[in-house]
């Protein structure tokens, strides 16, 4: 008698496979495929066109459910696959794993119990492992590389993970098959996080175990071109995020709950404390005076997601470098840099004085640093000012019976 794998039951109940895409891993695969099986048969393998024994391995592995593409086509595209093949096969929820062996088939518990604890009623959950890039034995590149991606899926999303680029996650299936997914190599794995969460999806990190082996690991990760790529990749998302996705979700907050319950829980939220609220404002005032033309509104938008700051207070303060106010900051900002250059006041300003180069690149530098320390004096005053206000209006309300 075969003894049943130790989480099938949990499996079936989910309505949940294990999708694994493999490329020439024939040295690690016959062992993770041993391991894998004690834990579920609900595996789903894209052999992605391999060149080395692993047909001859997945032989020797029955009951799993293979799809085989005839050349290498990428990590993307096999993960599109294996979505496709899951859906048809009727799952509902999909893990994916690698298997150069860097993960641990036990840990599939994590991602089950997570998916048990969520209702009927909660928005659609895609969980990523979490592989604490911080500790020892972490290769340099992996943690600098997640970094990046951290903080870039924090700007275009709001939503912060510590990381972003583990192939151990869950996925909803119908929804991953839902989204016009573009990449199709190790990118994908981006895009379909950030798009995940476009569609409000609730992505979030569960902490993992990994092994990574001296000498034994291969991974097909090229540094440079999959790096591009992904760089390229979070520039279009910024685009898309900060003109469309970002201004959208305002909108139909604003059509959802009404001018005035979207003023008080959108512009003003009421449940933050008058310290945050305080500084997004005062984020805004230094951007708009800062010396940045043109690039306020992604540099309000950055700022805010990083600080975790009311992006709609930030982006409306920042809006006072419109028109009427830009010569009144240009002024202000030259006179605070001859003032903190020693040169005083310049009251005869004129721009006849700006005879040469160097003229030139002086008044330039006097302007922006000026800029900079008017930006920083105004900020701070304004954030004293309003956090006095916003404290004082929240005592109000306590005490109203």
């Amino acid at each position: 008698m075969i003894n049943e794998p130790i989480f099938q039951r949990r499996f079936e109940v989910l309505n949940c496979c294990v999708i694994v895409p493999t490329y020439n891993n024939a040295h690690s695969l016959d062992n993770f495929l041993t391991d894998l099986k004690l834990y579920t048969n609900s595996i789903i393998i894209i052999n992605d066109g391999s060149t080395d024994a692993t047909a001859e391995i997945l032989e020797q592995h029955p009951y799993l459910h293979i799809k085989v593409h005839s050349e290498n086509r990428g990590k993307g595209i096999a993960l599109k696959t294996g979505f496709g093949f899951a859906e048809e096969l009727g799952y509902a929820y999909a893990v994916t794993i690698d298997s150069d062996g860097q993960h641990y088939p036990d840990d599939l518990d994590v991602f089950l119990t997570e998916l048990e604890a969520r209702k009927v009623d909660d928005p659609e959950l895609l969980l990523v492992g979490d592989r604490n890039m911080g500790r020892d034995g972490i290769p340099g590149k992996s943690s600098t590389g997640n970094k990046f991606s951290n903080f870039w899926f924090l700007v275009v999303t709001g939503i912060e993970l510590h990381d972003t680029q583990s192939g151990y996650r869950l996925y909803p299936v119908k929804l991953i098959n839902s989204l016009k997914l573009i990449t199709w190599k190790f990118e994908l794995e981006i895009e379909v996080l950030v798009k995940a969460a476009w569609k409000k999806a609730e992505v979030k990190n569960i902490p993992i175990k990994v092994l990574y082996p001296k000498g034994e690991r291969v991974t097909h990760f090229r540094p440079f071109w999959d790096i591009v790529r992904i760089v390229l990749l979070y520039m279009w998302f910024v685009l898309v995020s900060f003109f469309y996705i970002h201004p959208r979700n305002k909108y139909q907050d604003f059509k959802n709950k009404g001018f005035k319950k979207f003023w008080k829980e959108d512009i003003i939220k009421n449940q933050e404390p008058a310290h945050k609220k305080a500084a997004a404002i005062a984020l805004g005032v230094f951007v708009g005076i800062s010396p940045f033309w043109g690039l306020h509104t992604l540099l309000v938008f950055t700022l805010a997601a990083v600080f975790k700051l009311n992006k709609v207070i930030a982006f409306l303060f920042s809006n006072i470098s419109i028109p009427p106010f830009i010569p009144v900051i240009i002024y202000a900002s030259y006179q605070t840099g001859s003032l903190i250059t020693g040169n005083g006041f310049d009251w005869d300003l004129k721009l006849q004085k700006l005879e040469t180069g160097t003229d030139v690149f002086l008044g330039l530098w006097q302007y922006i640093m000026g800029s900079f320390a008017l930006a920083i004096v105004v900020a701070i005053a304004i954030w004293i000012v309003f956090y006095f206000l916003f404290s004082v209006s929240n005592q109000k309300r306590v005490i109203k019976p």
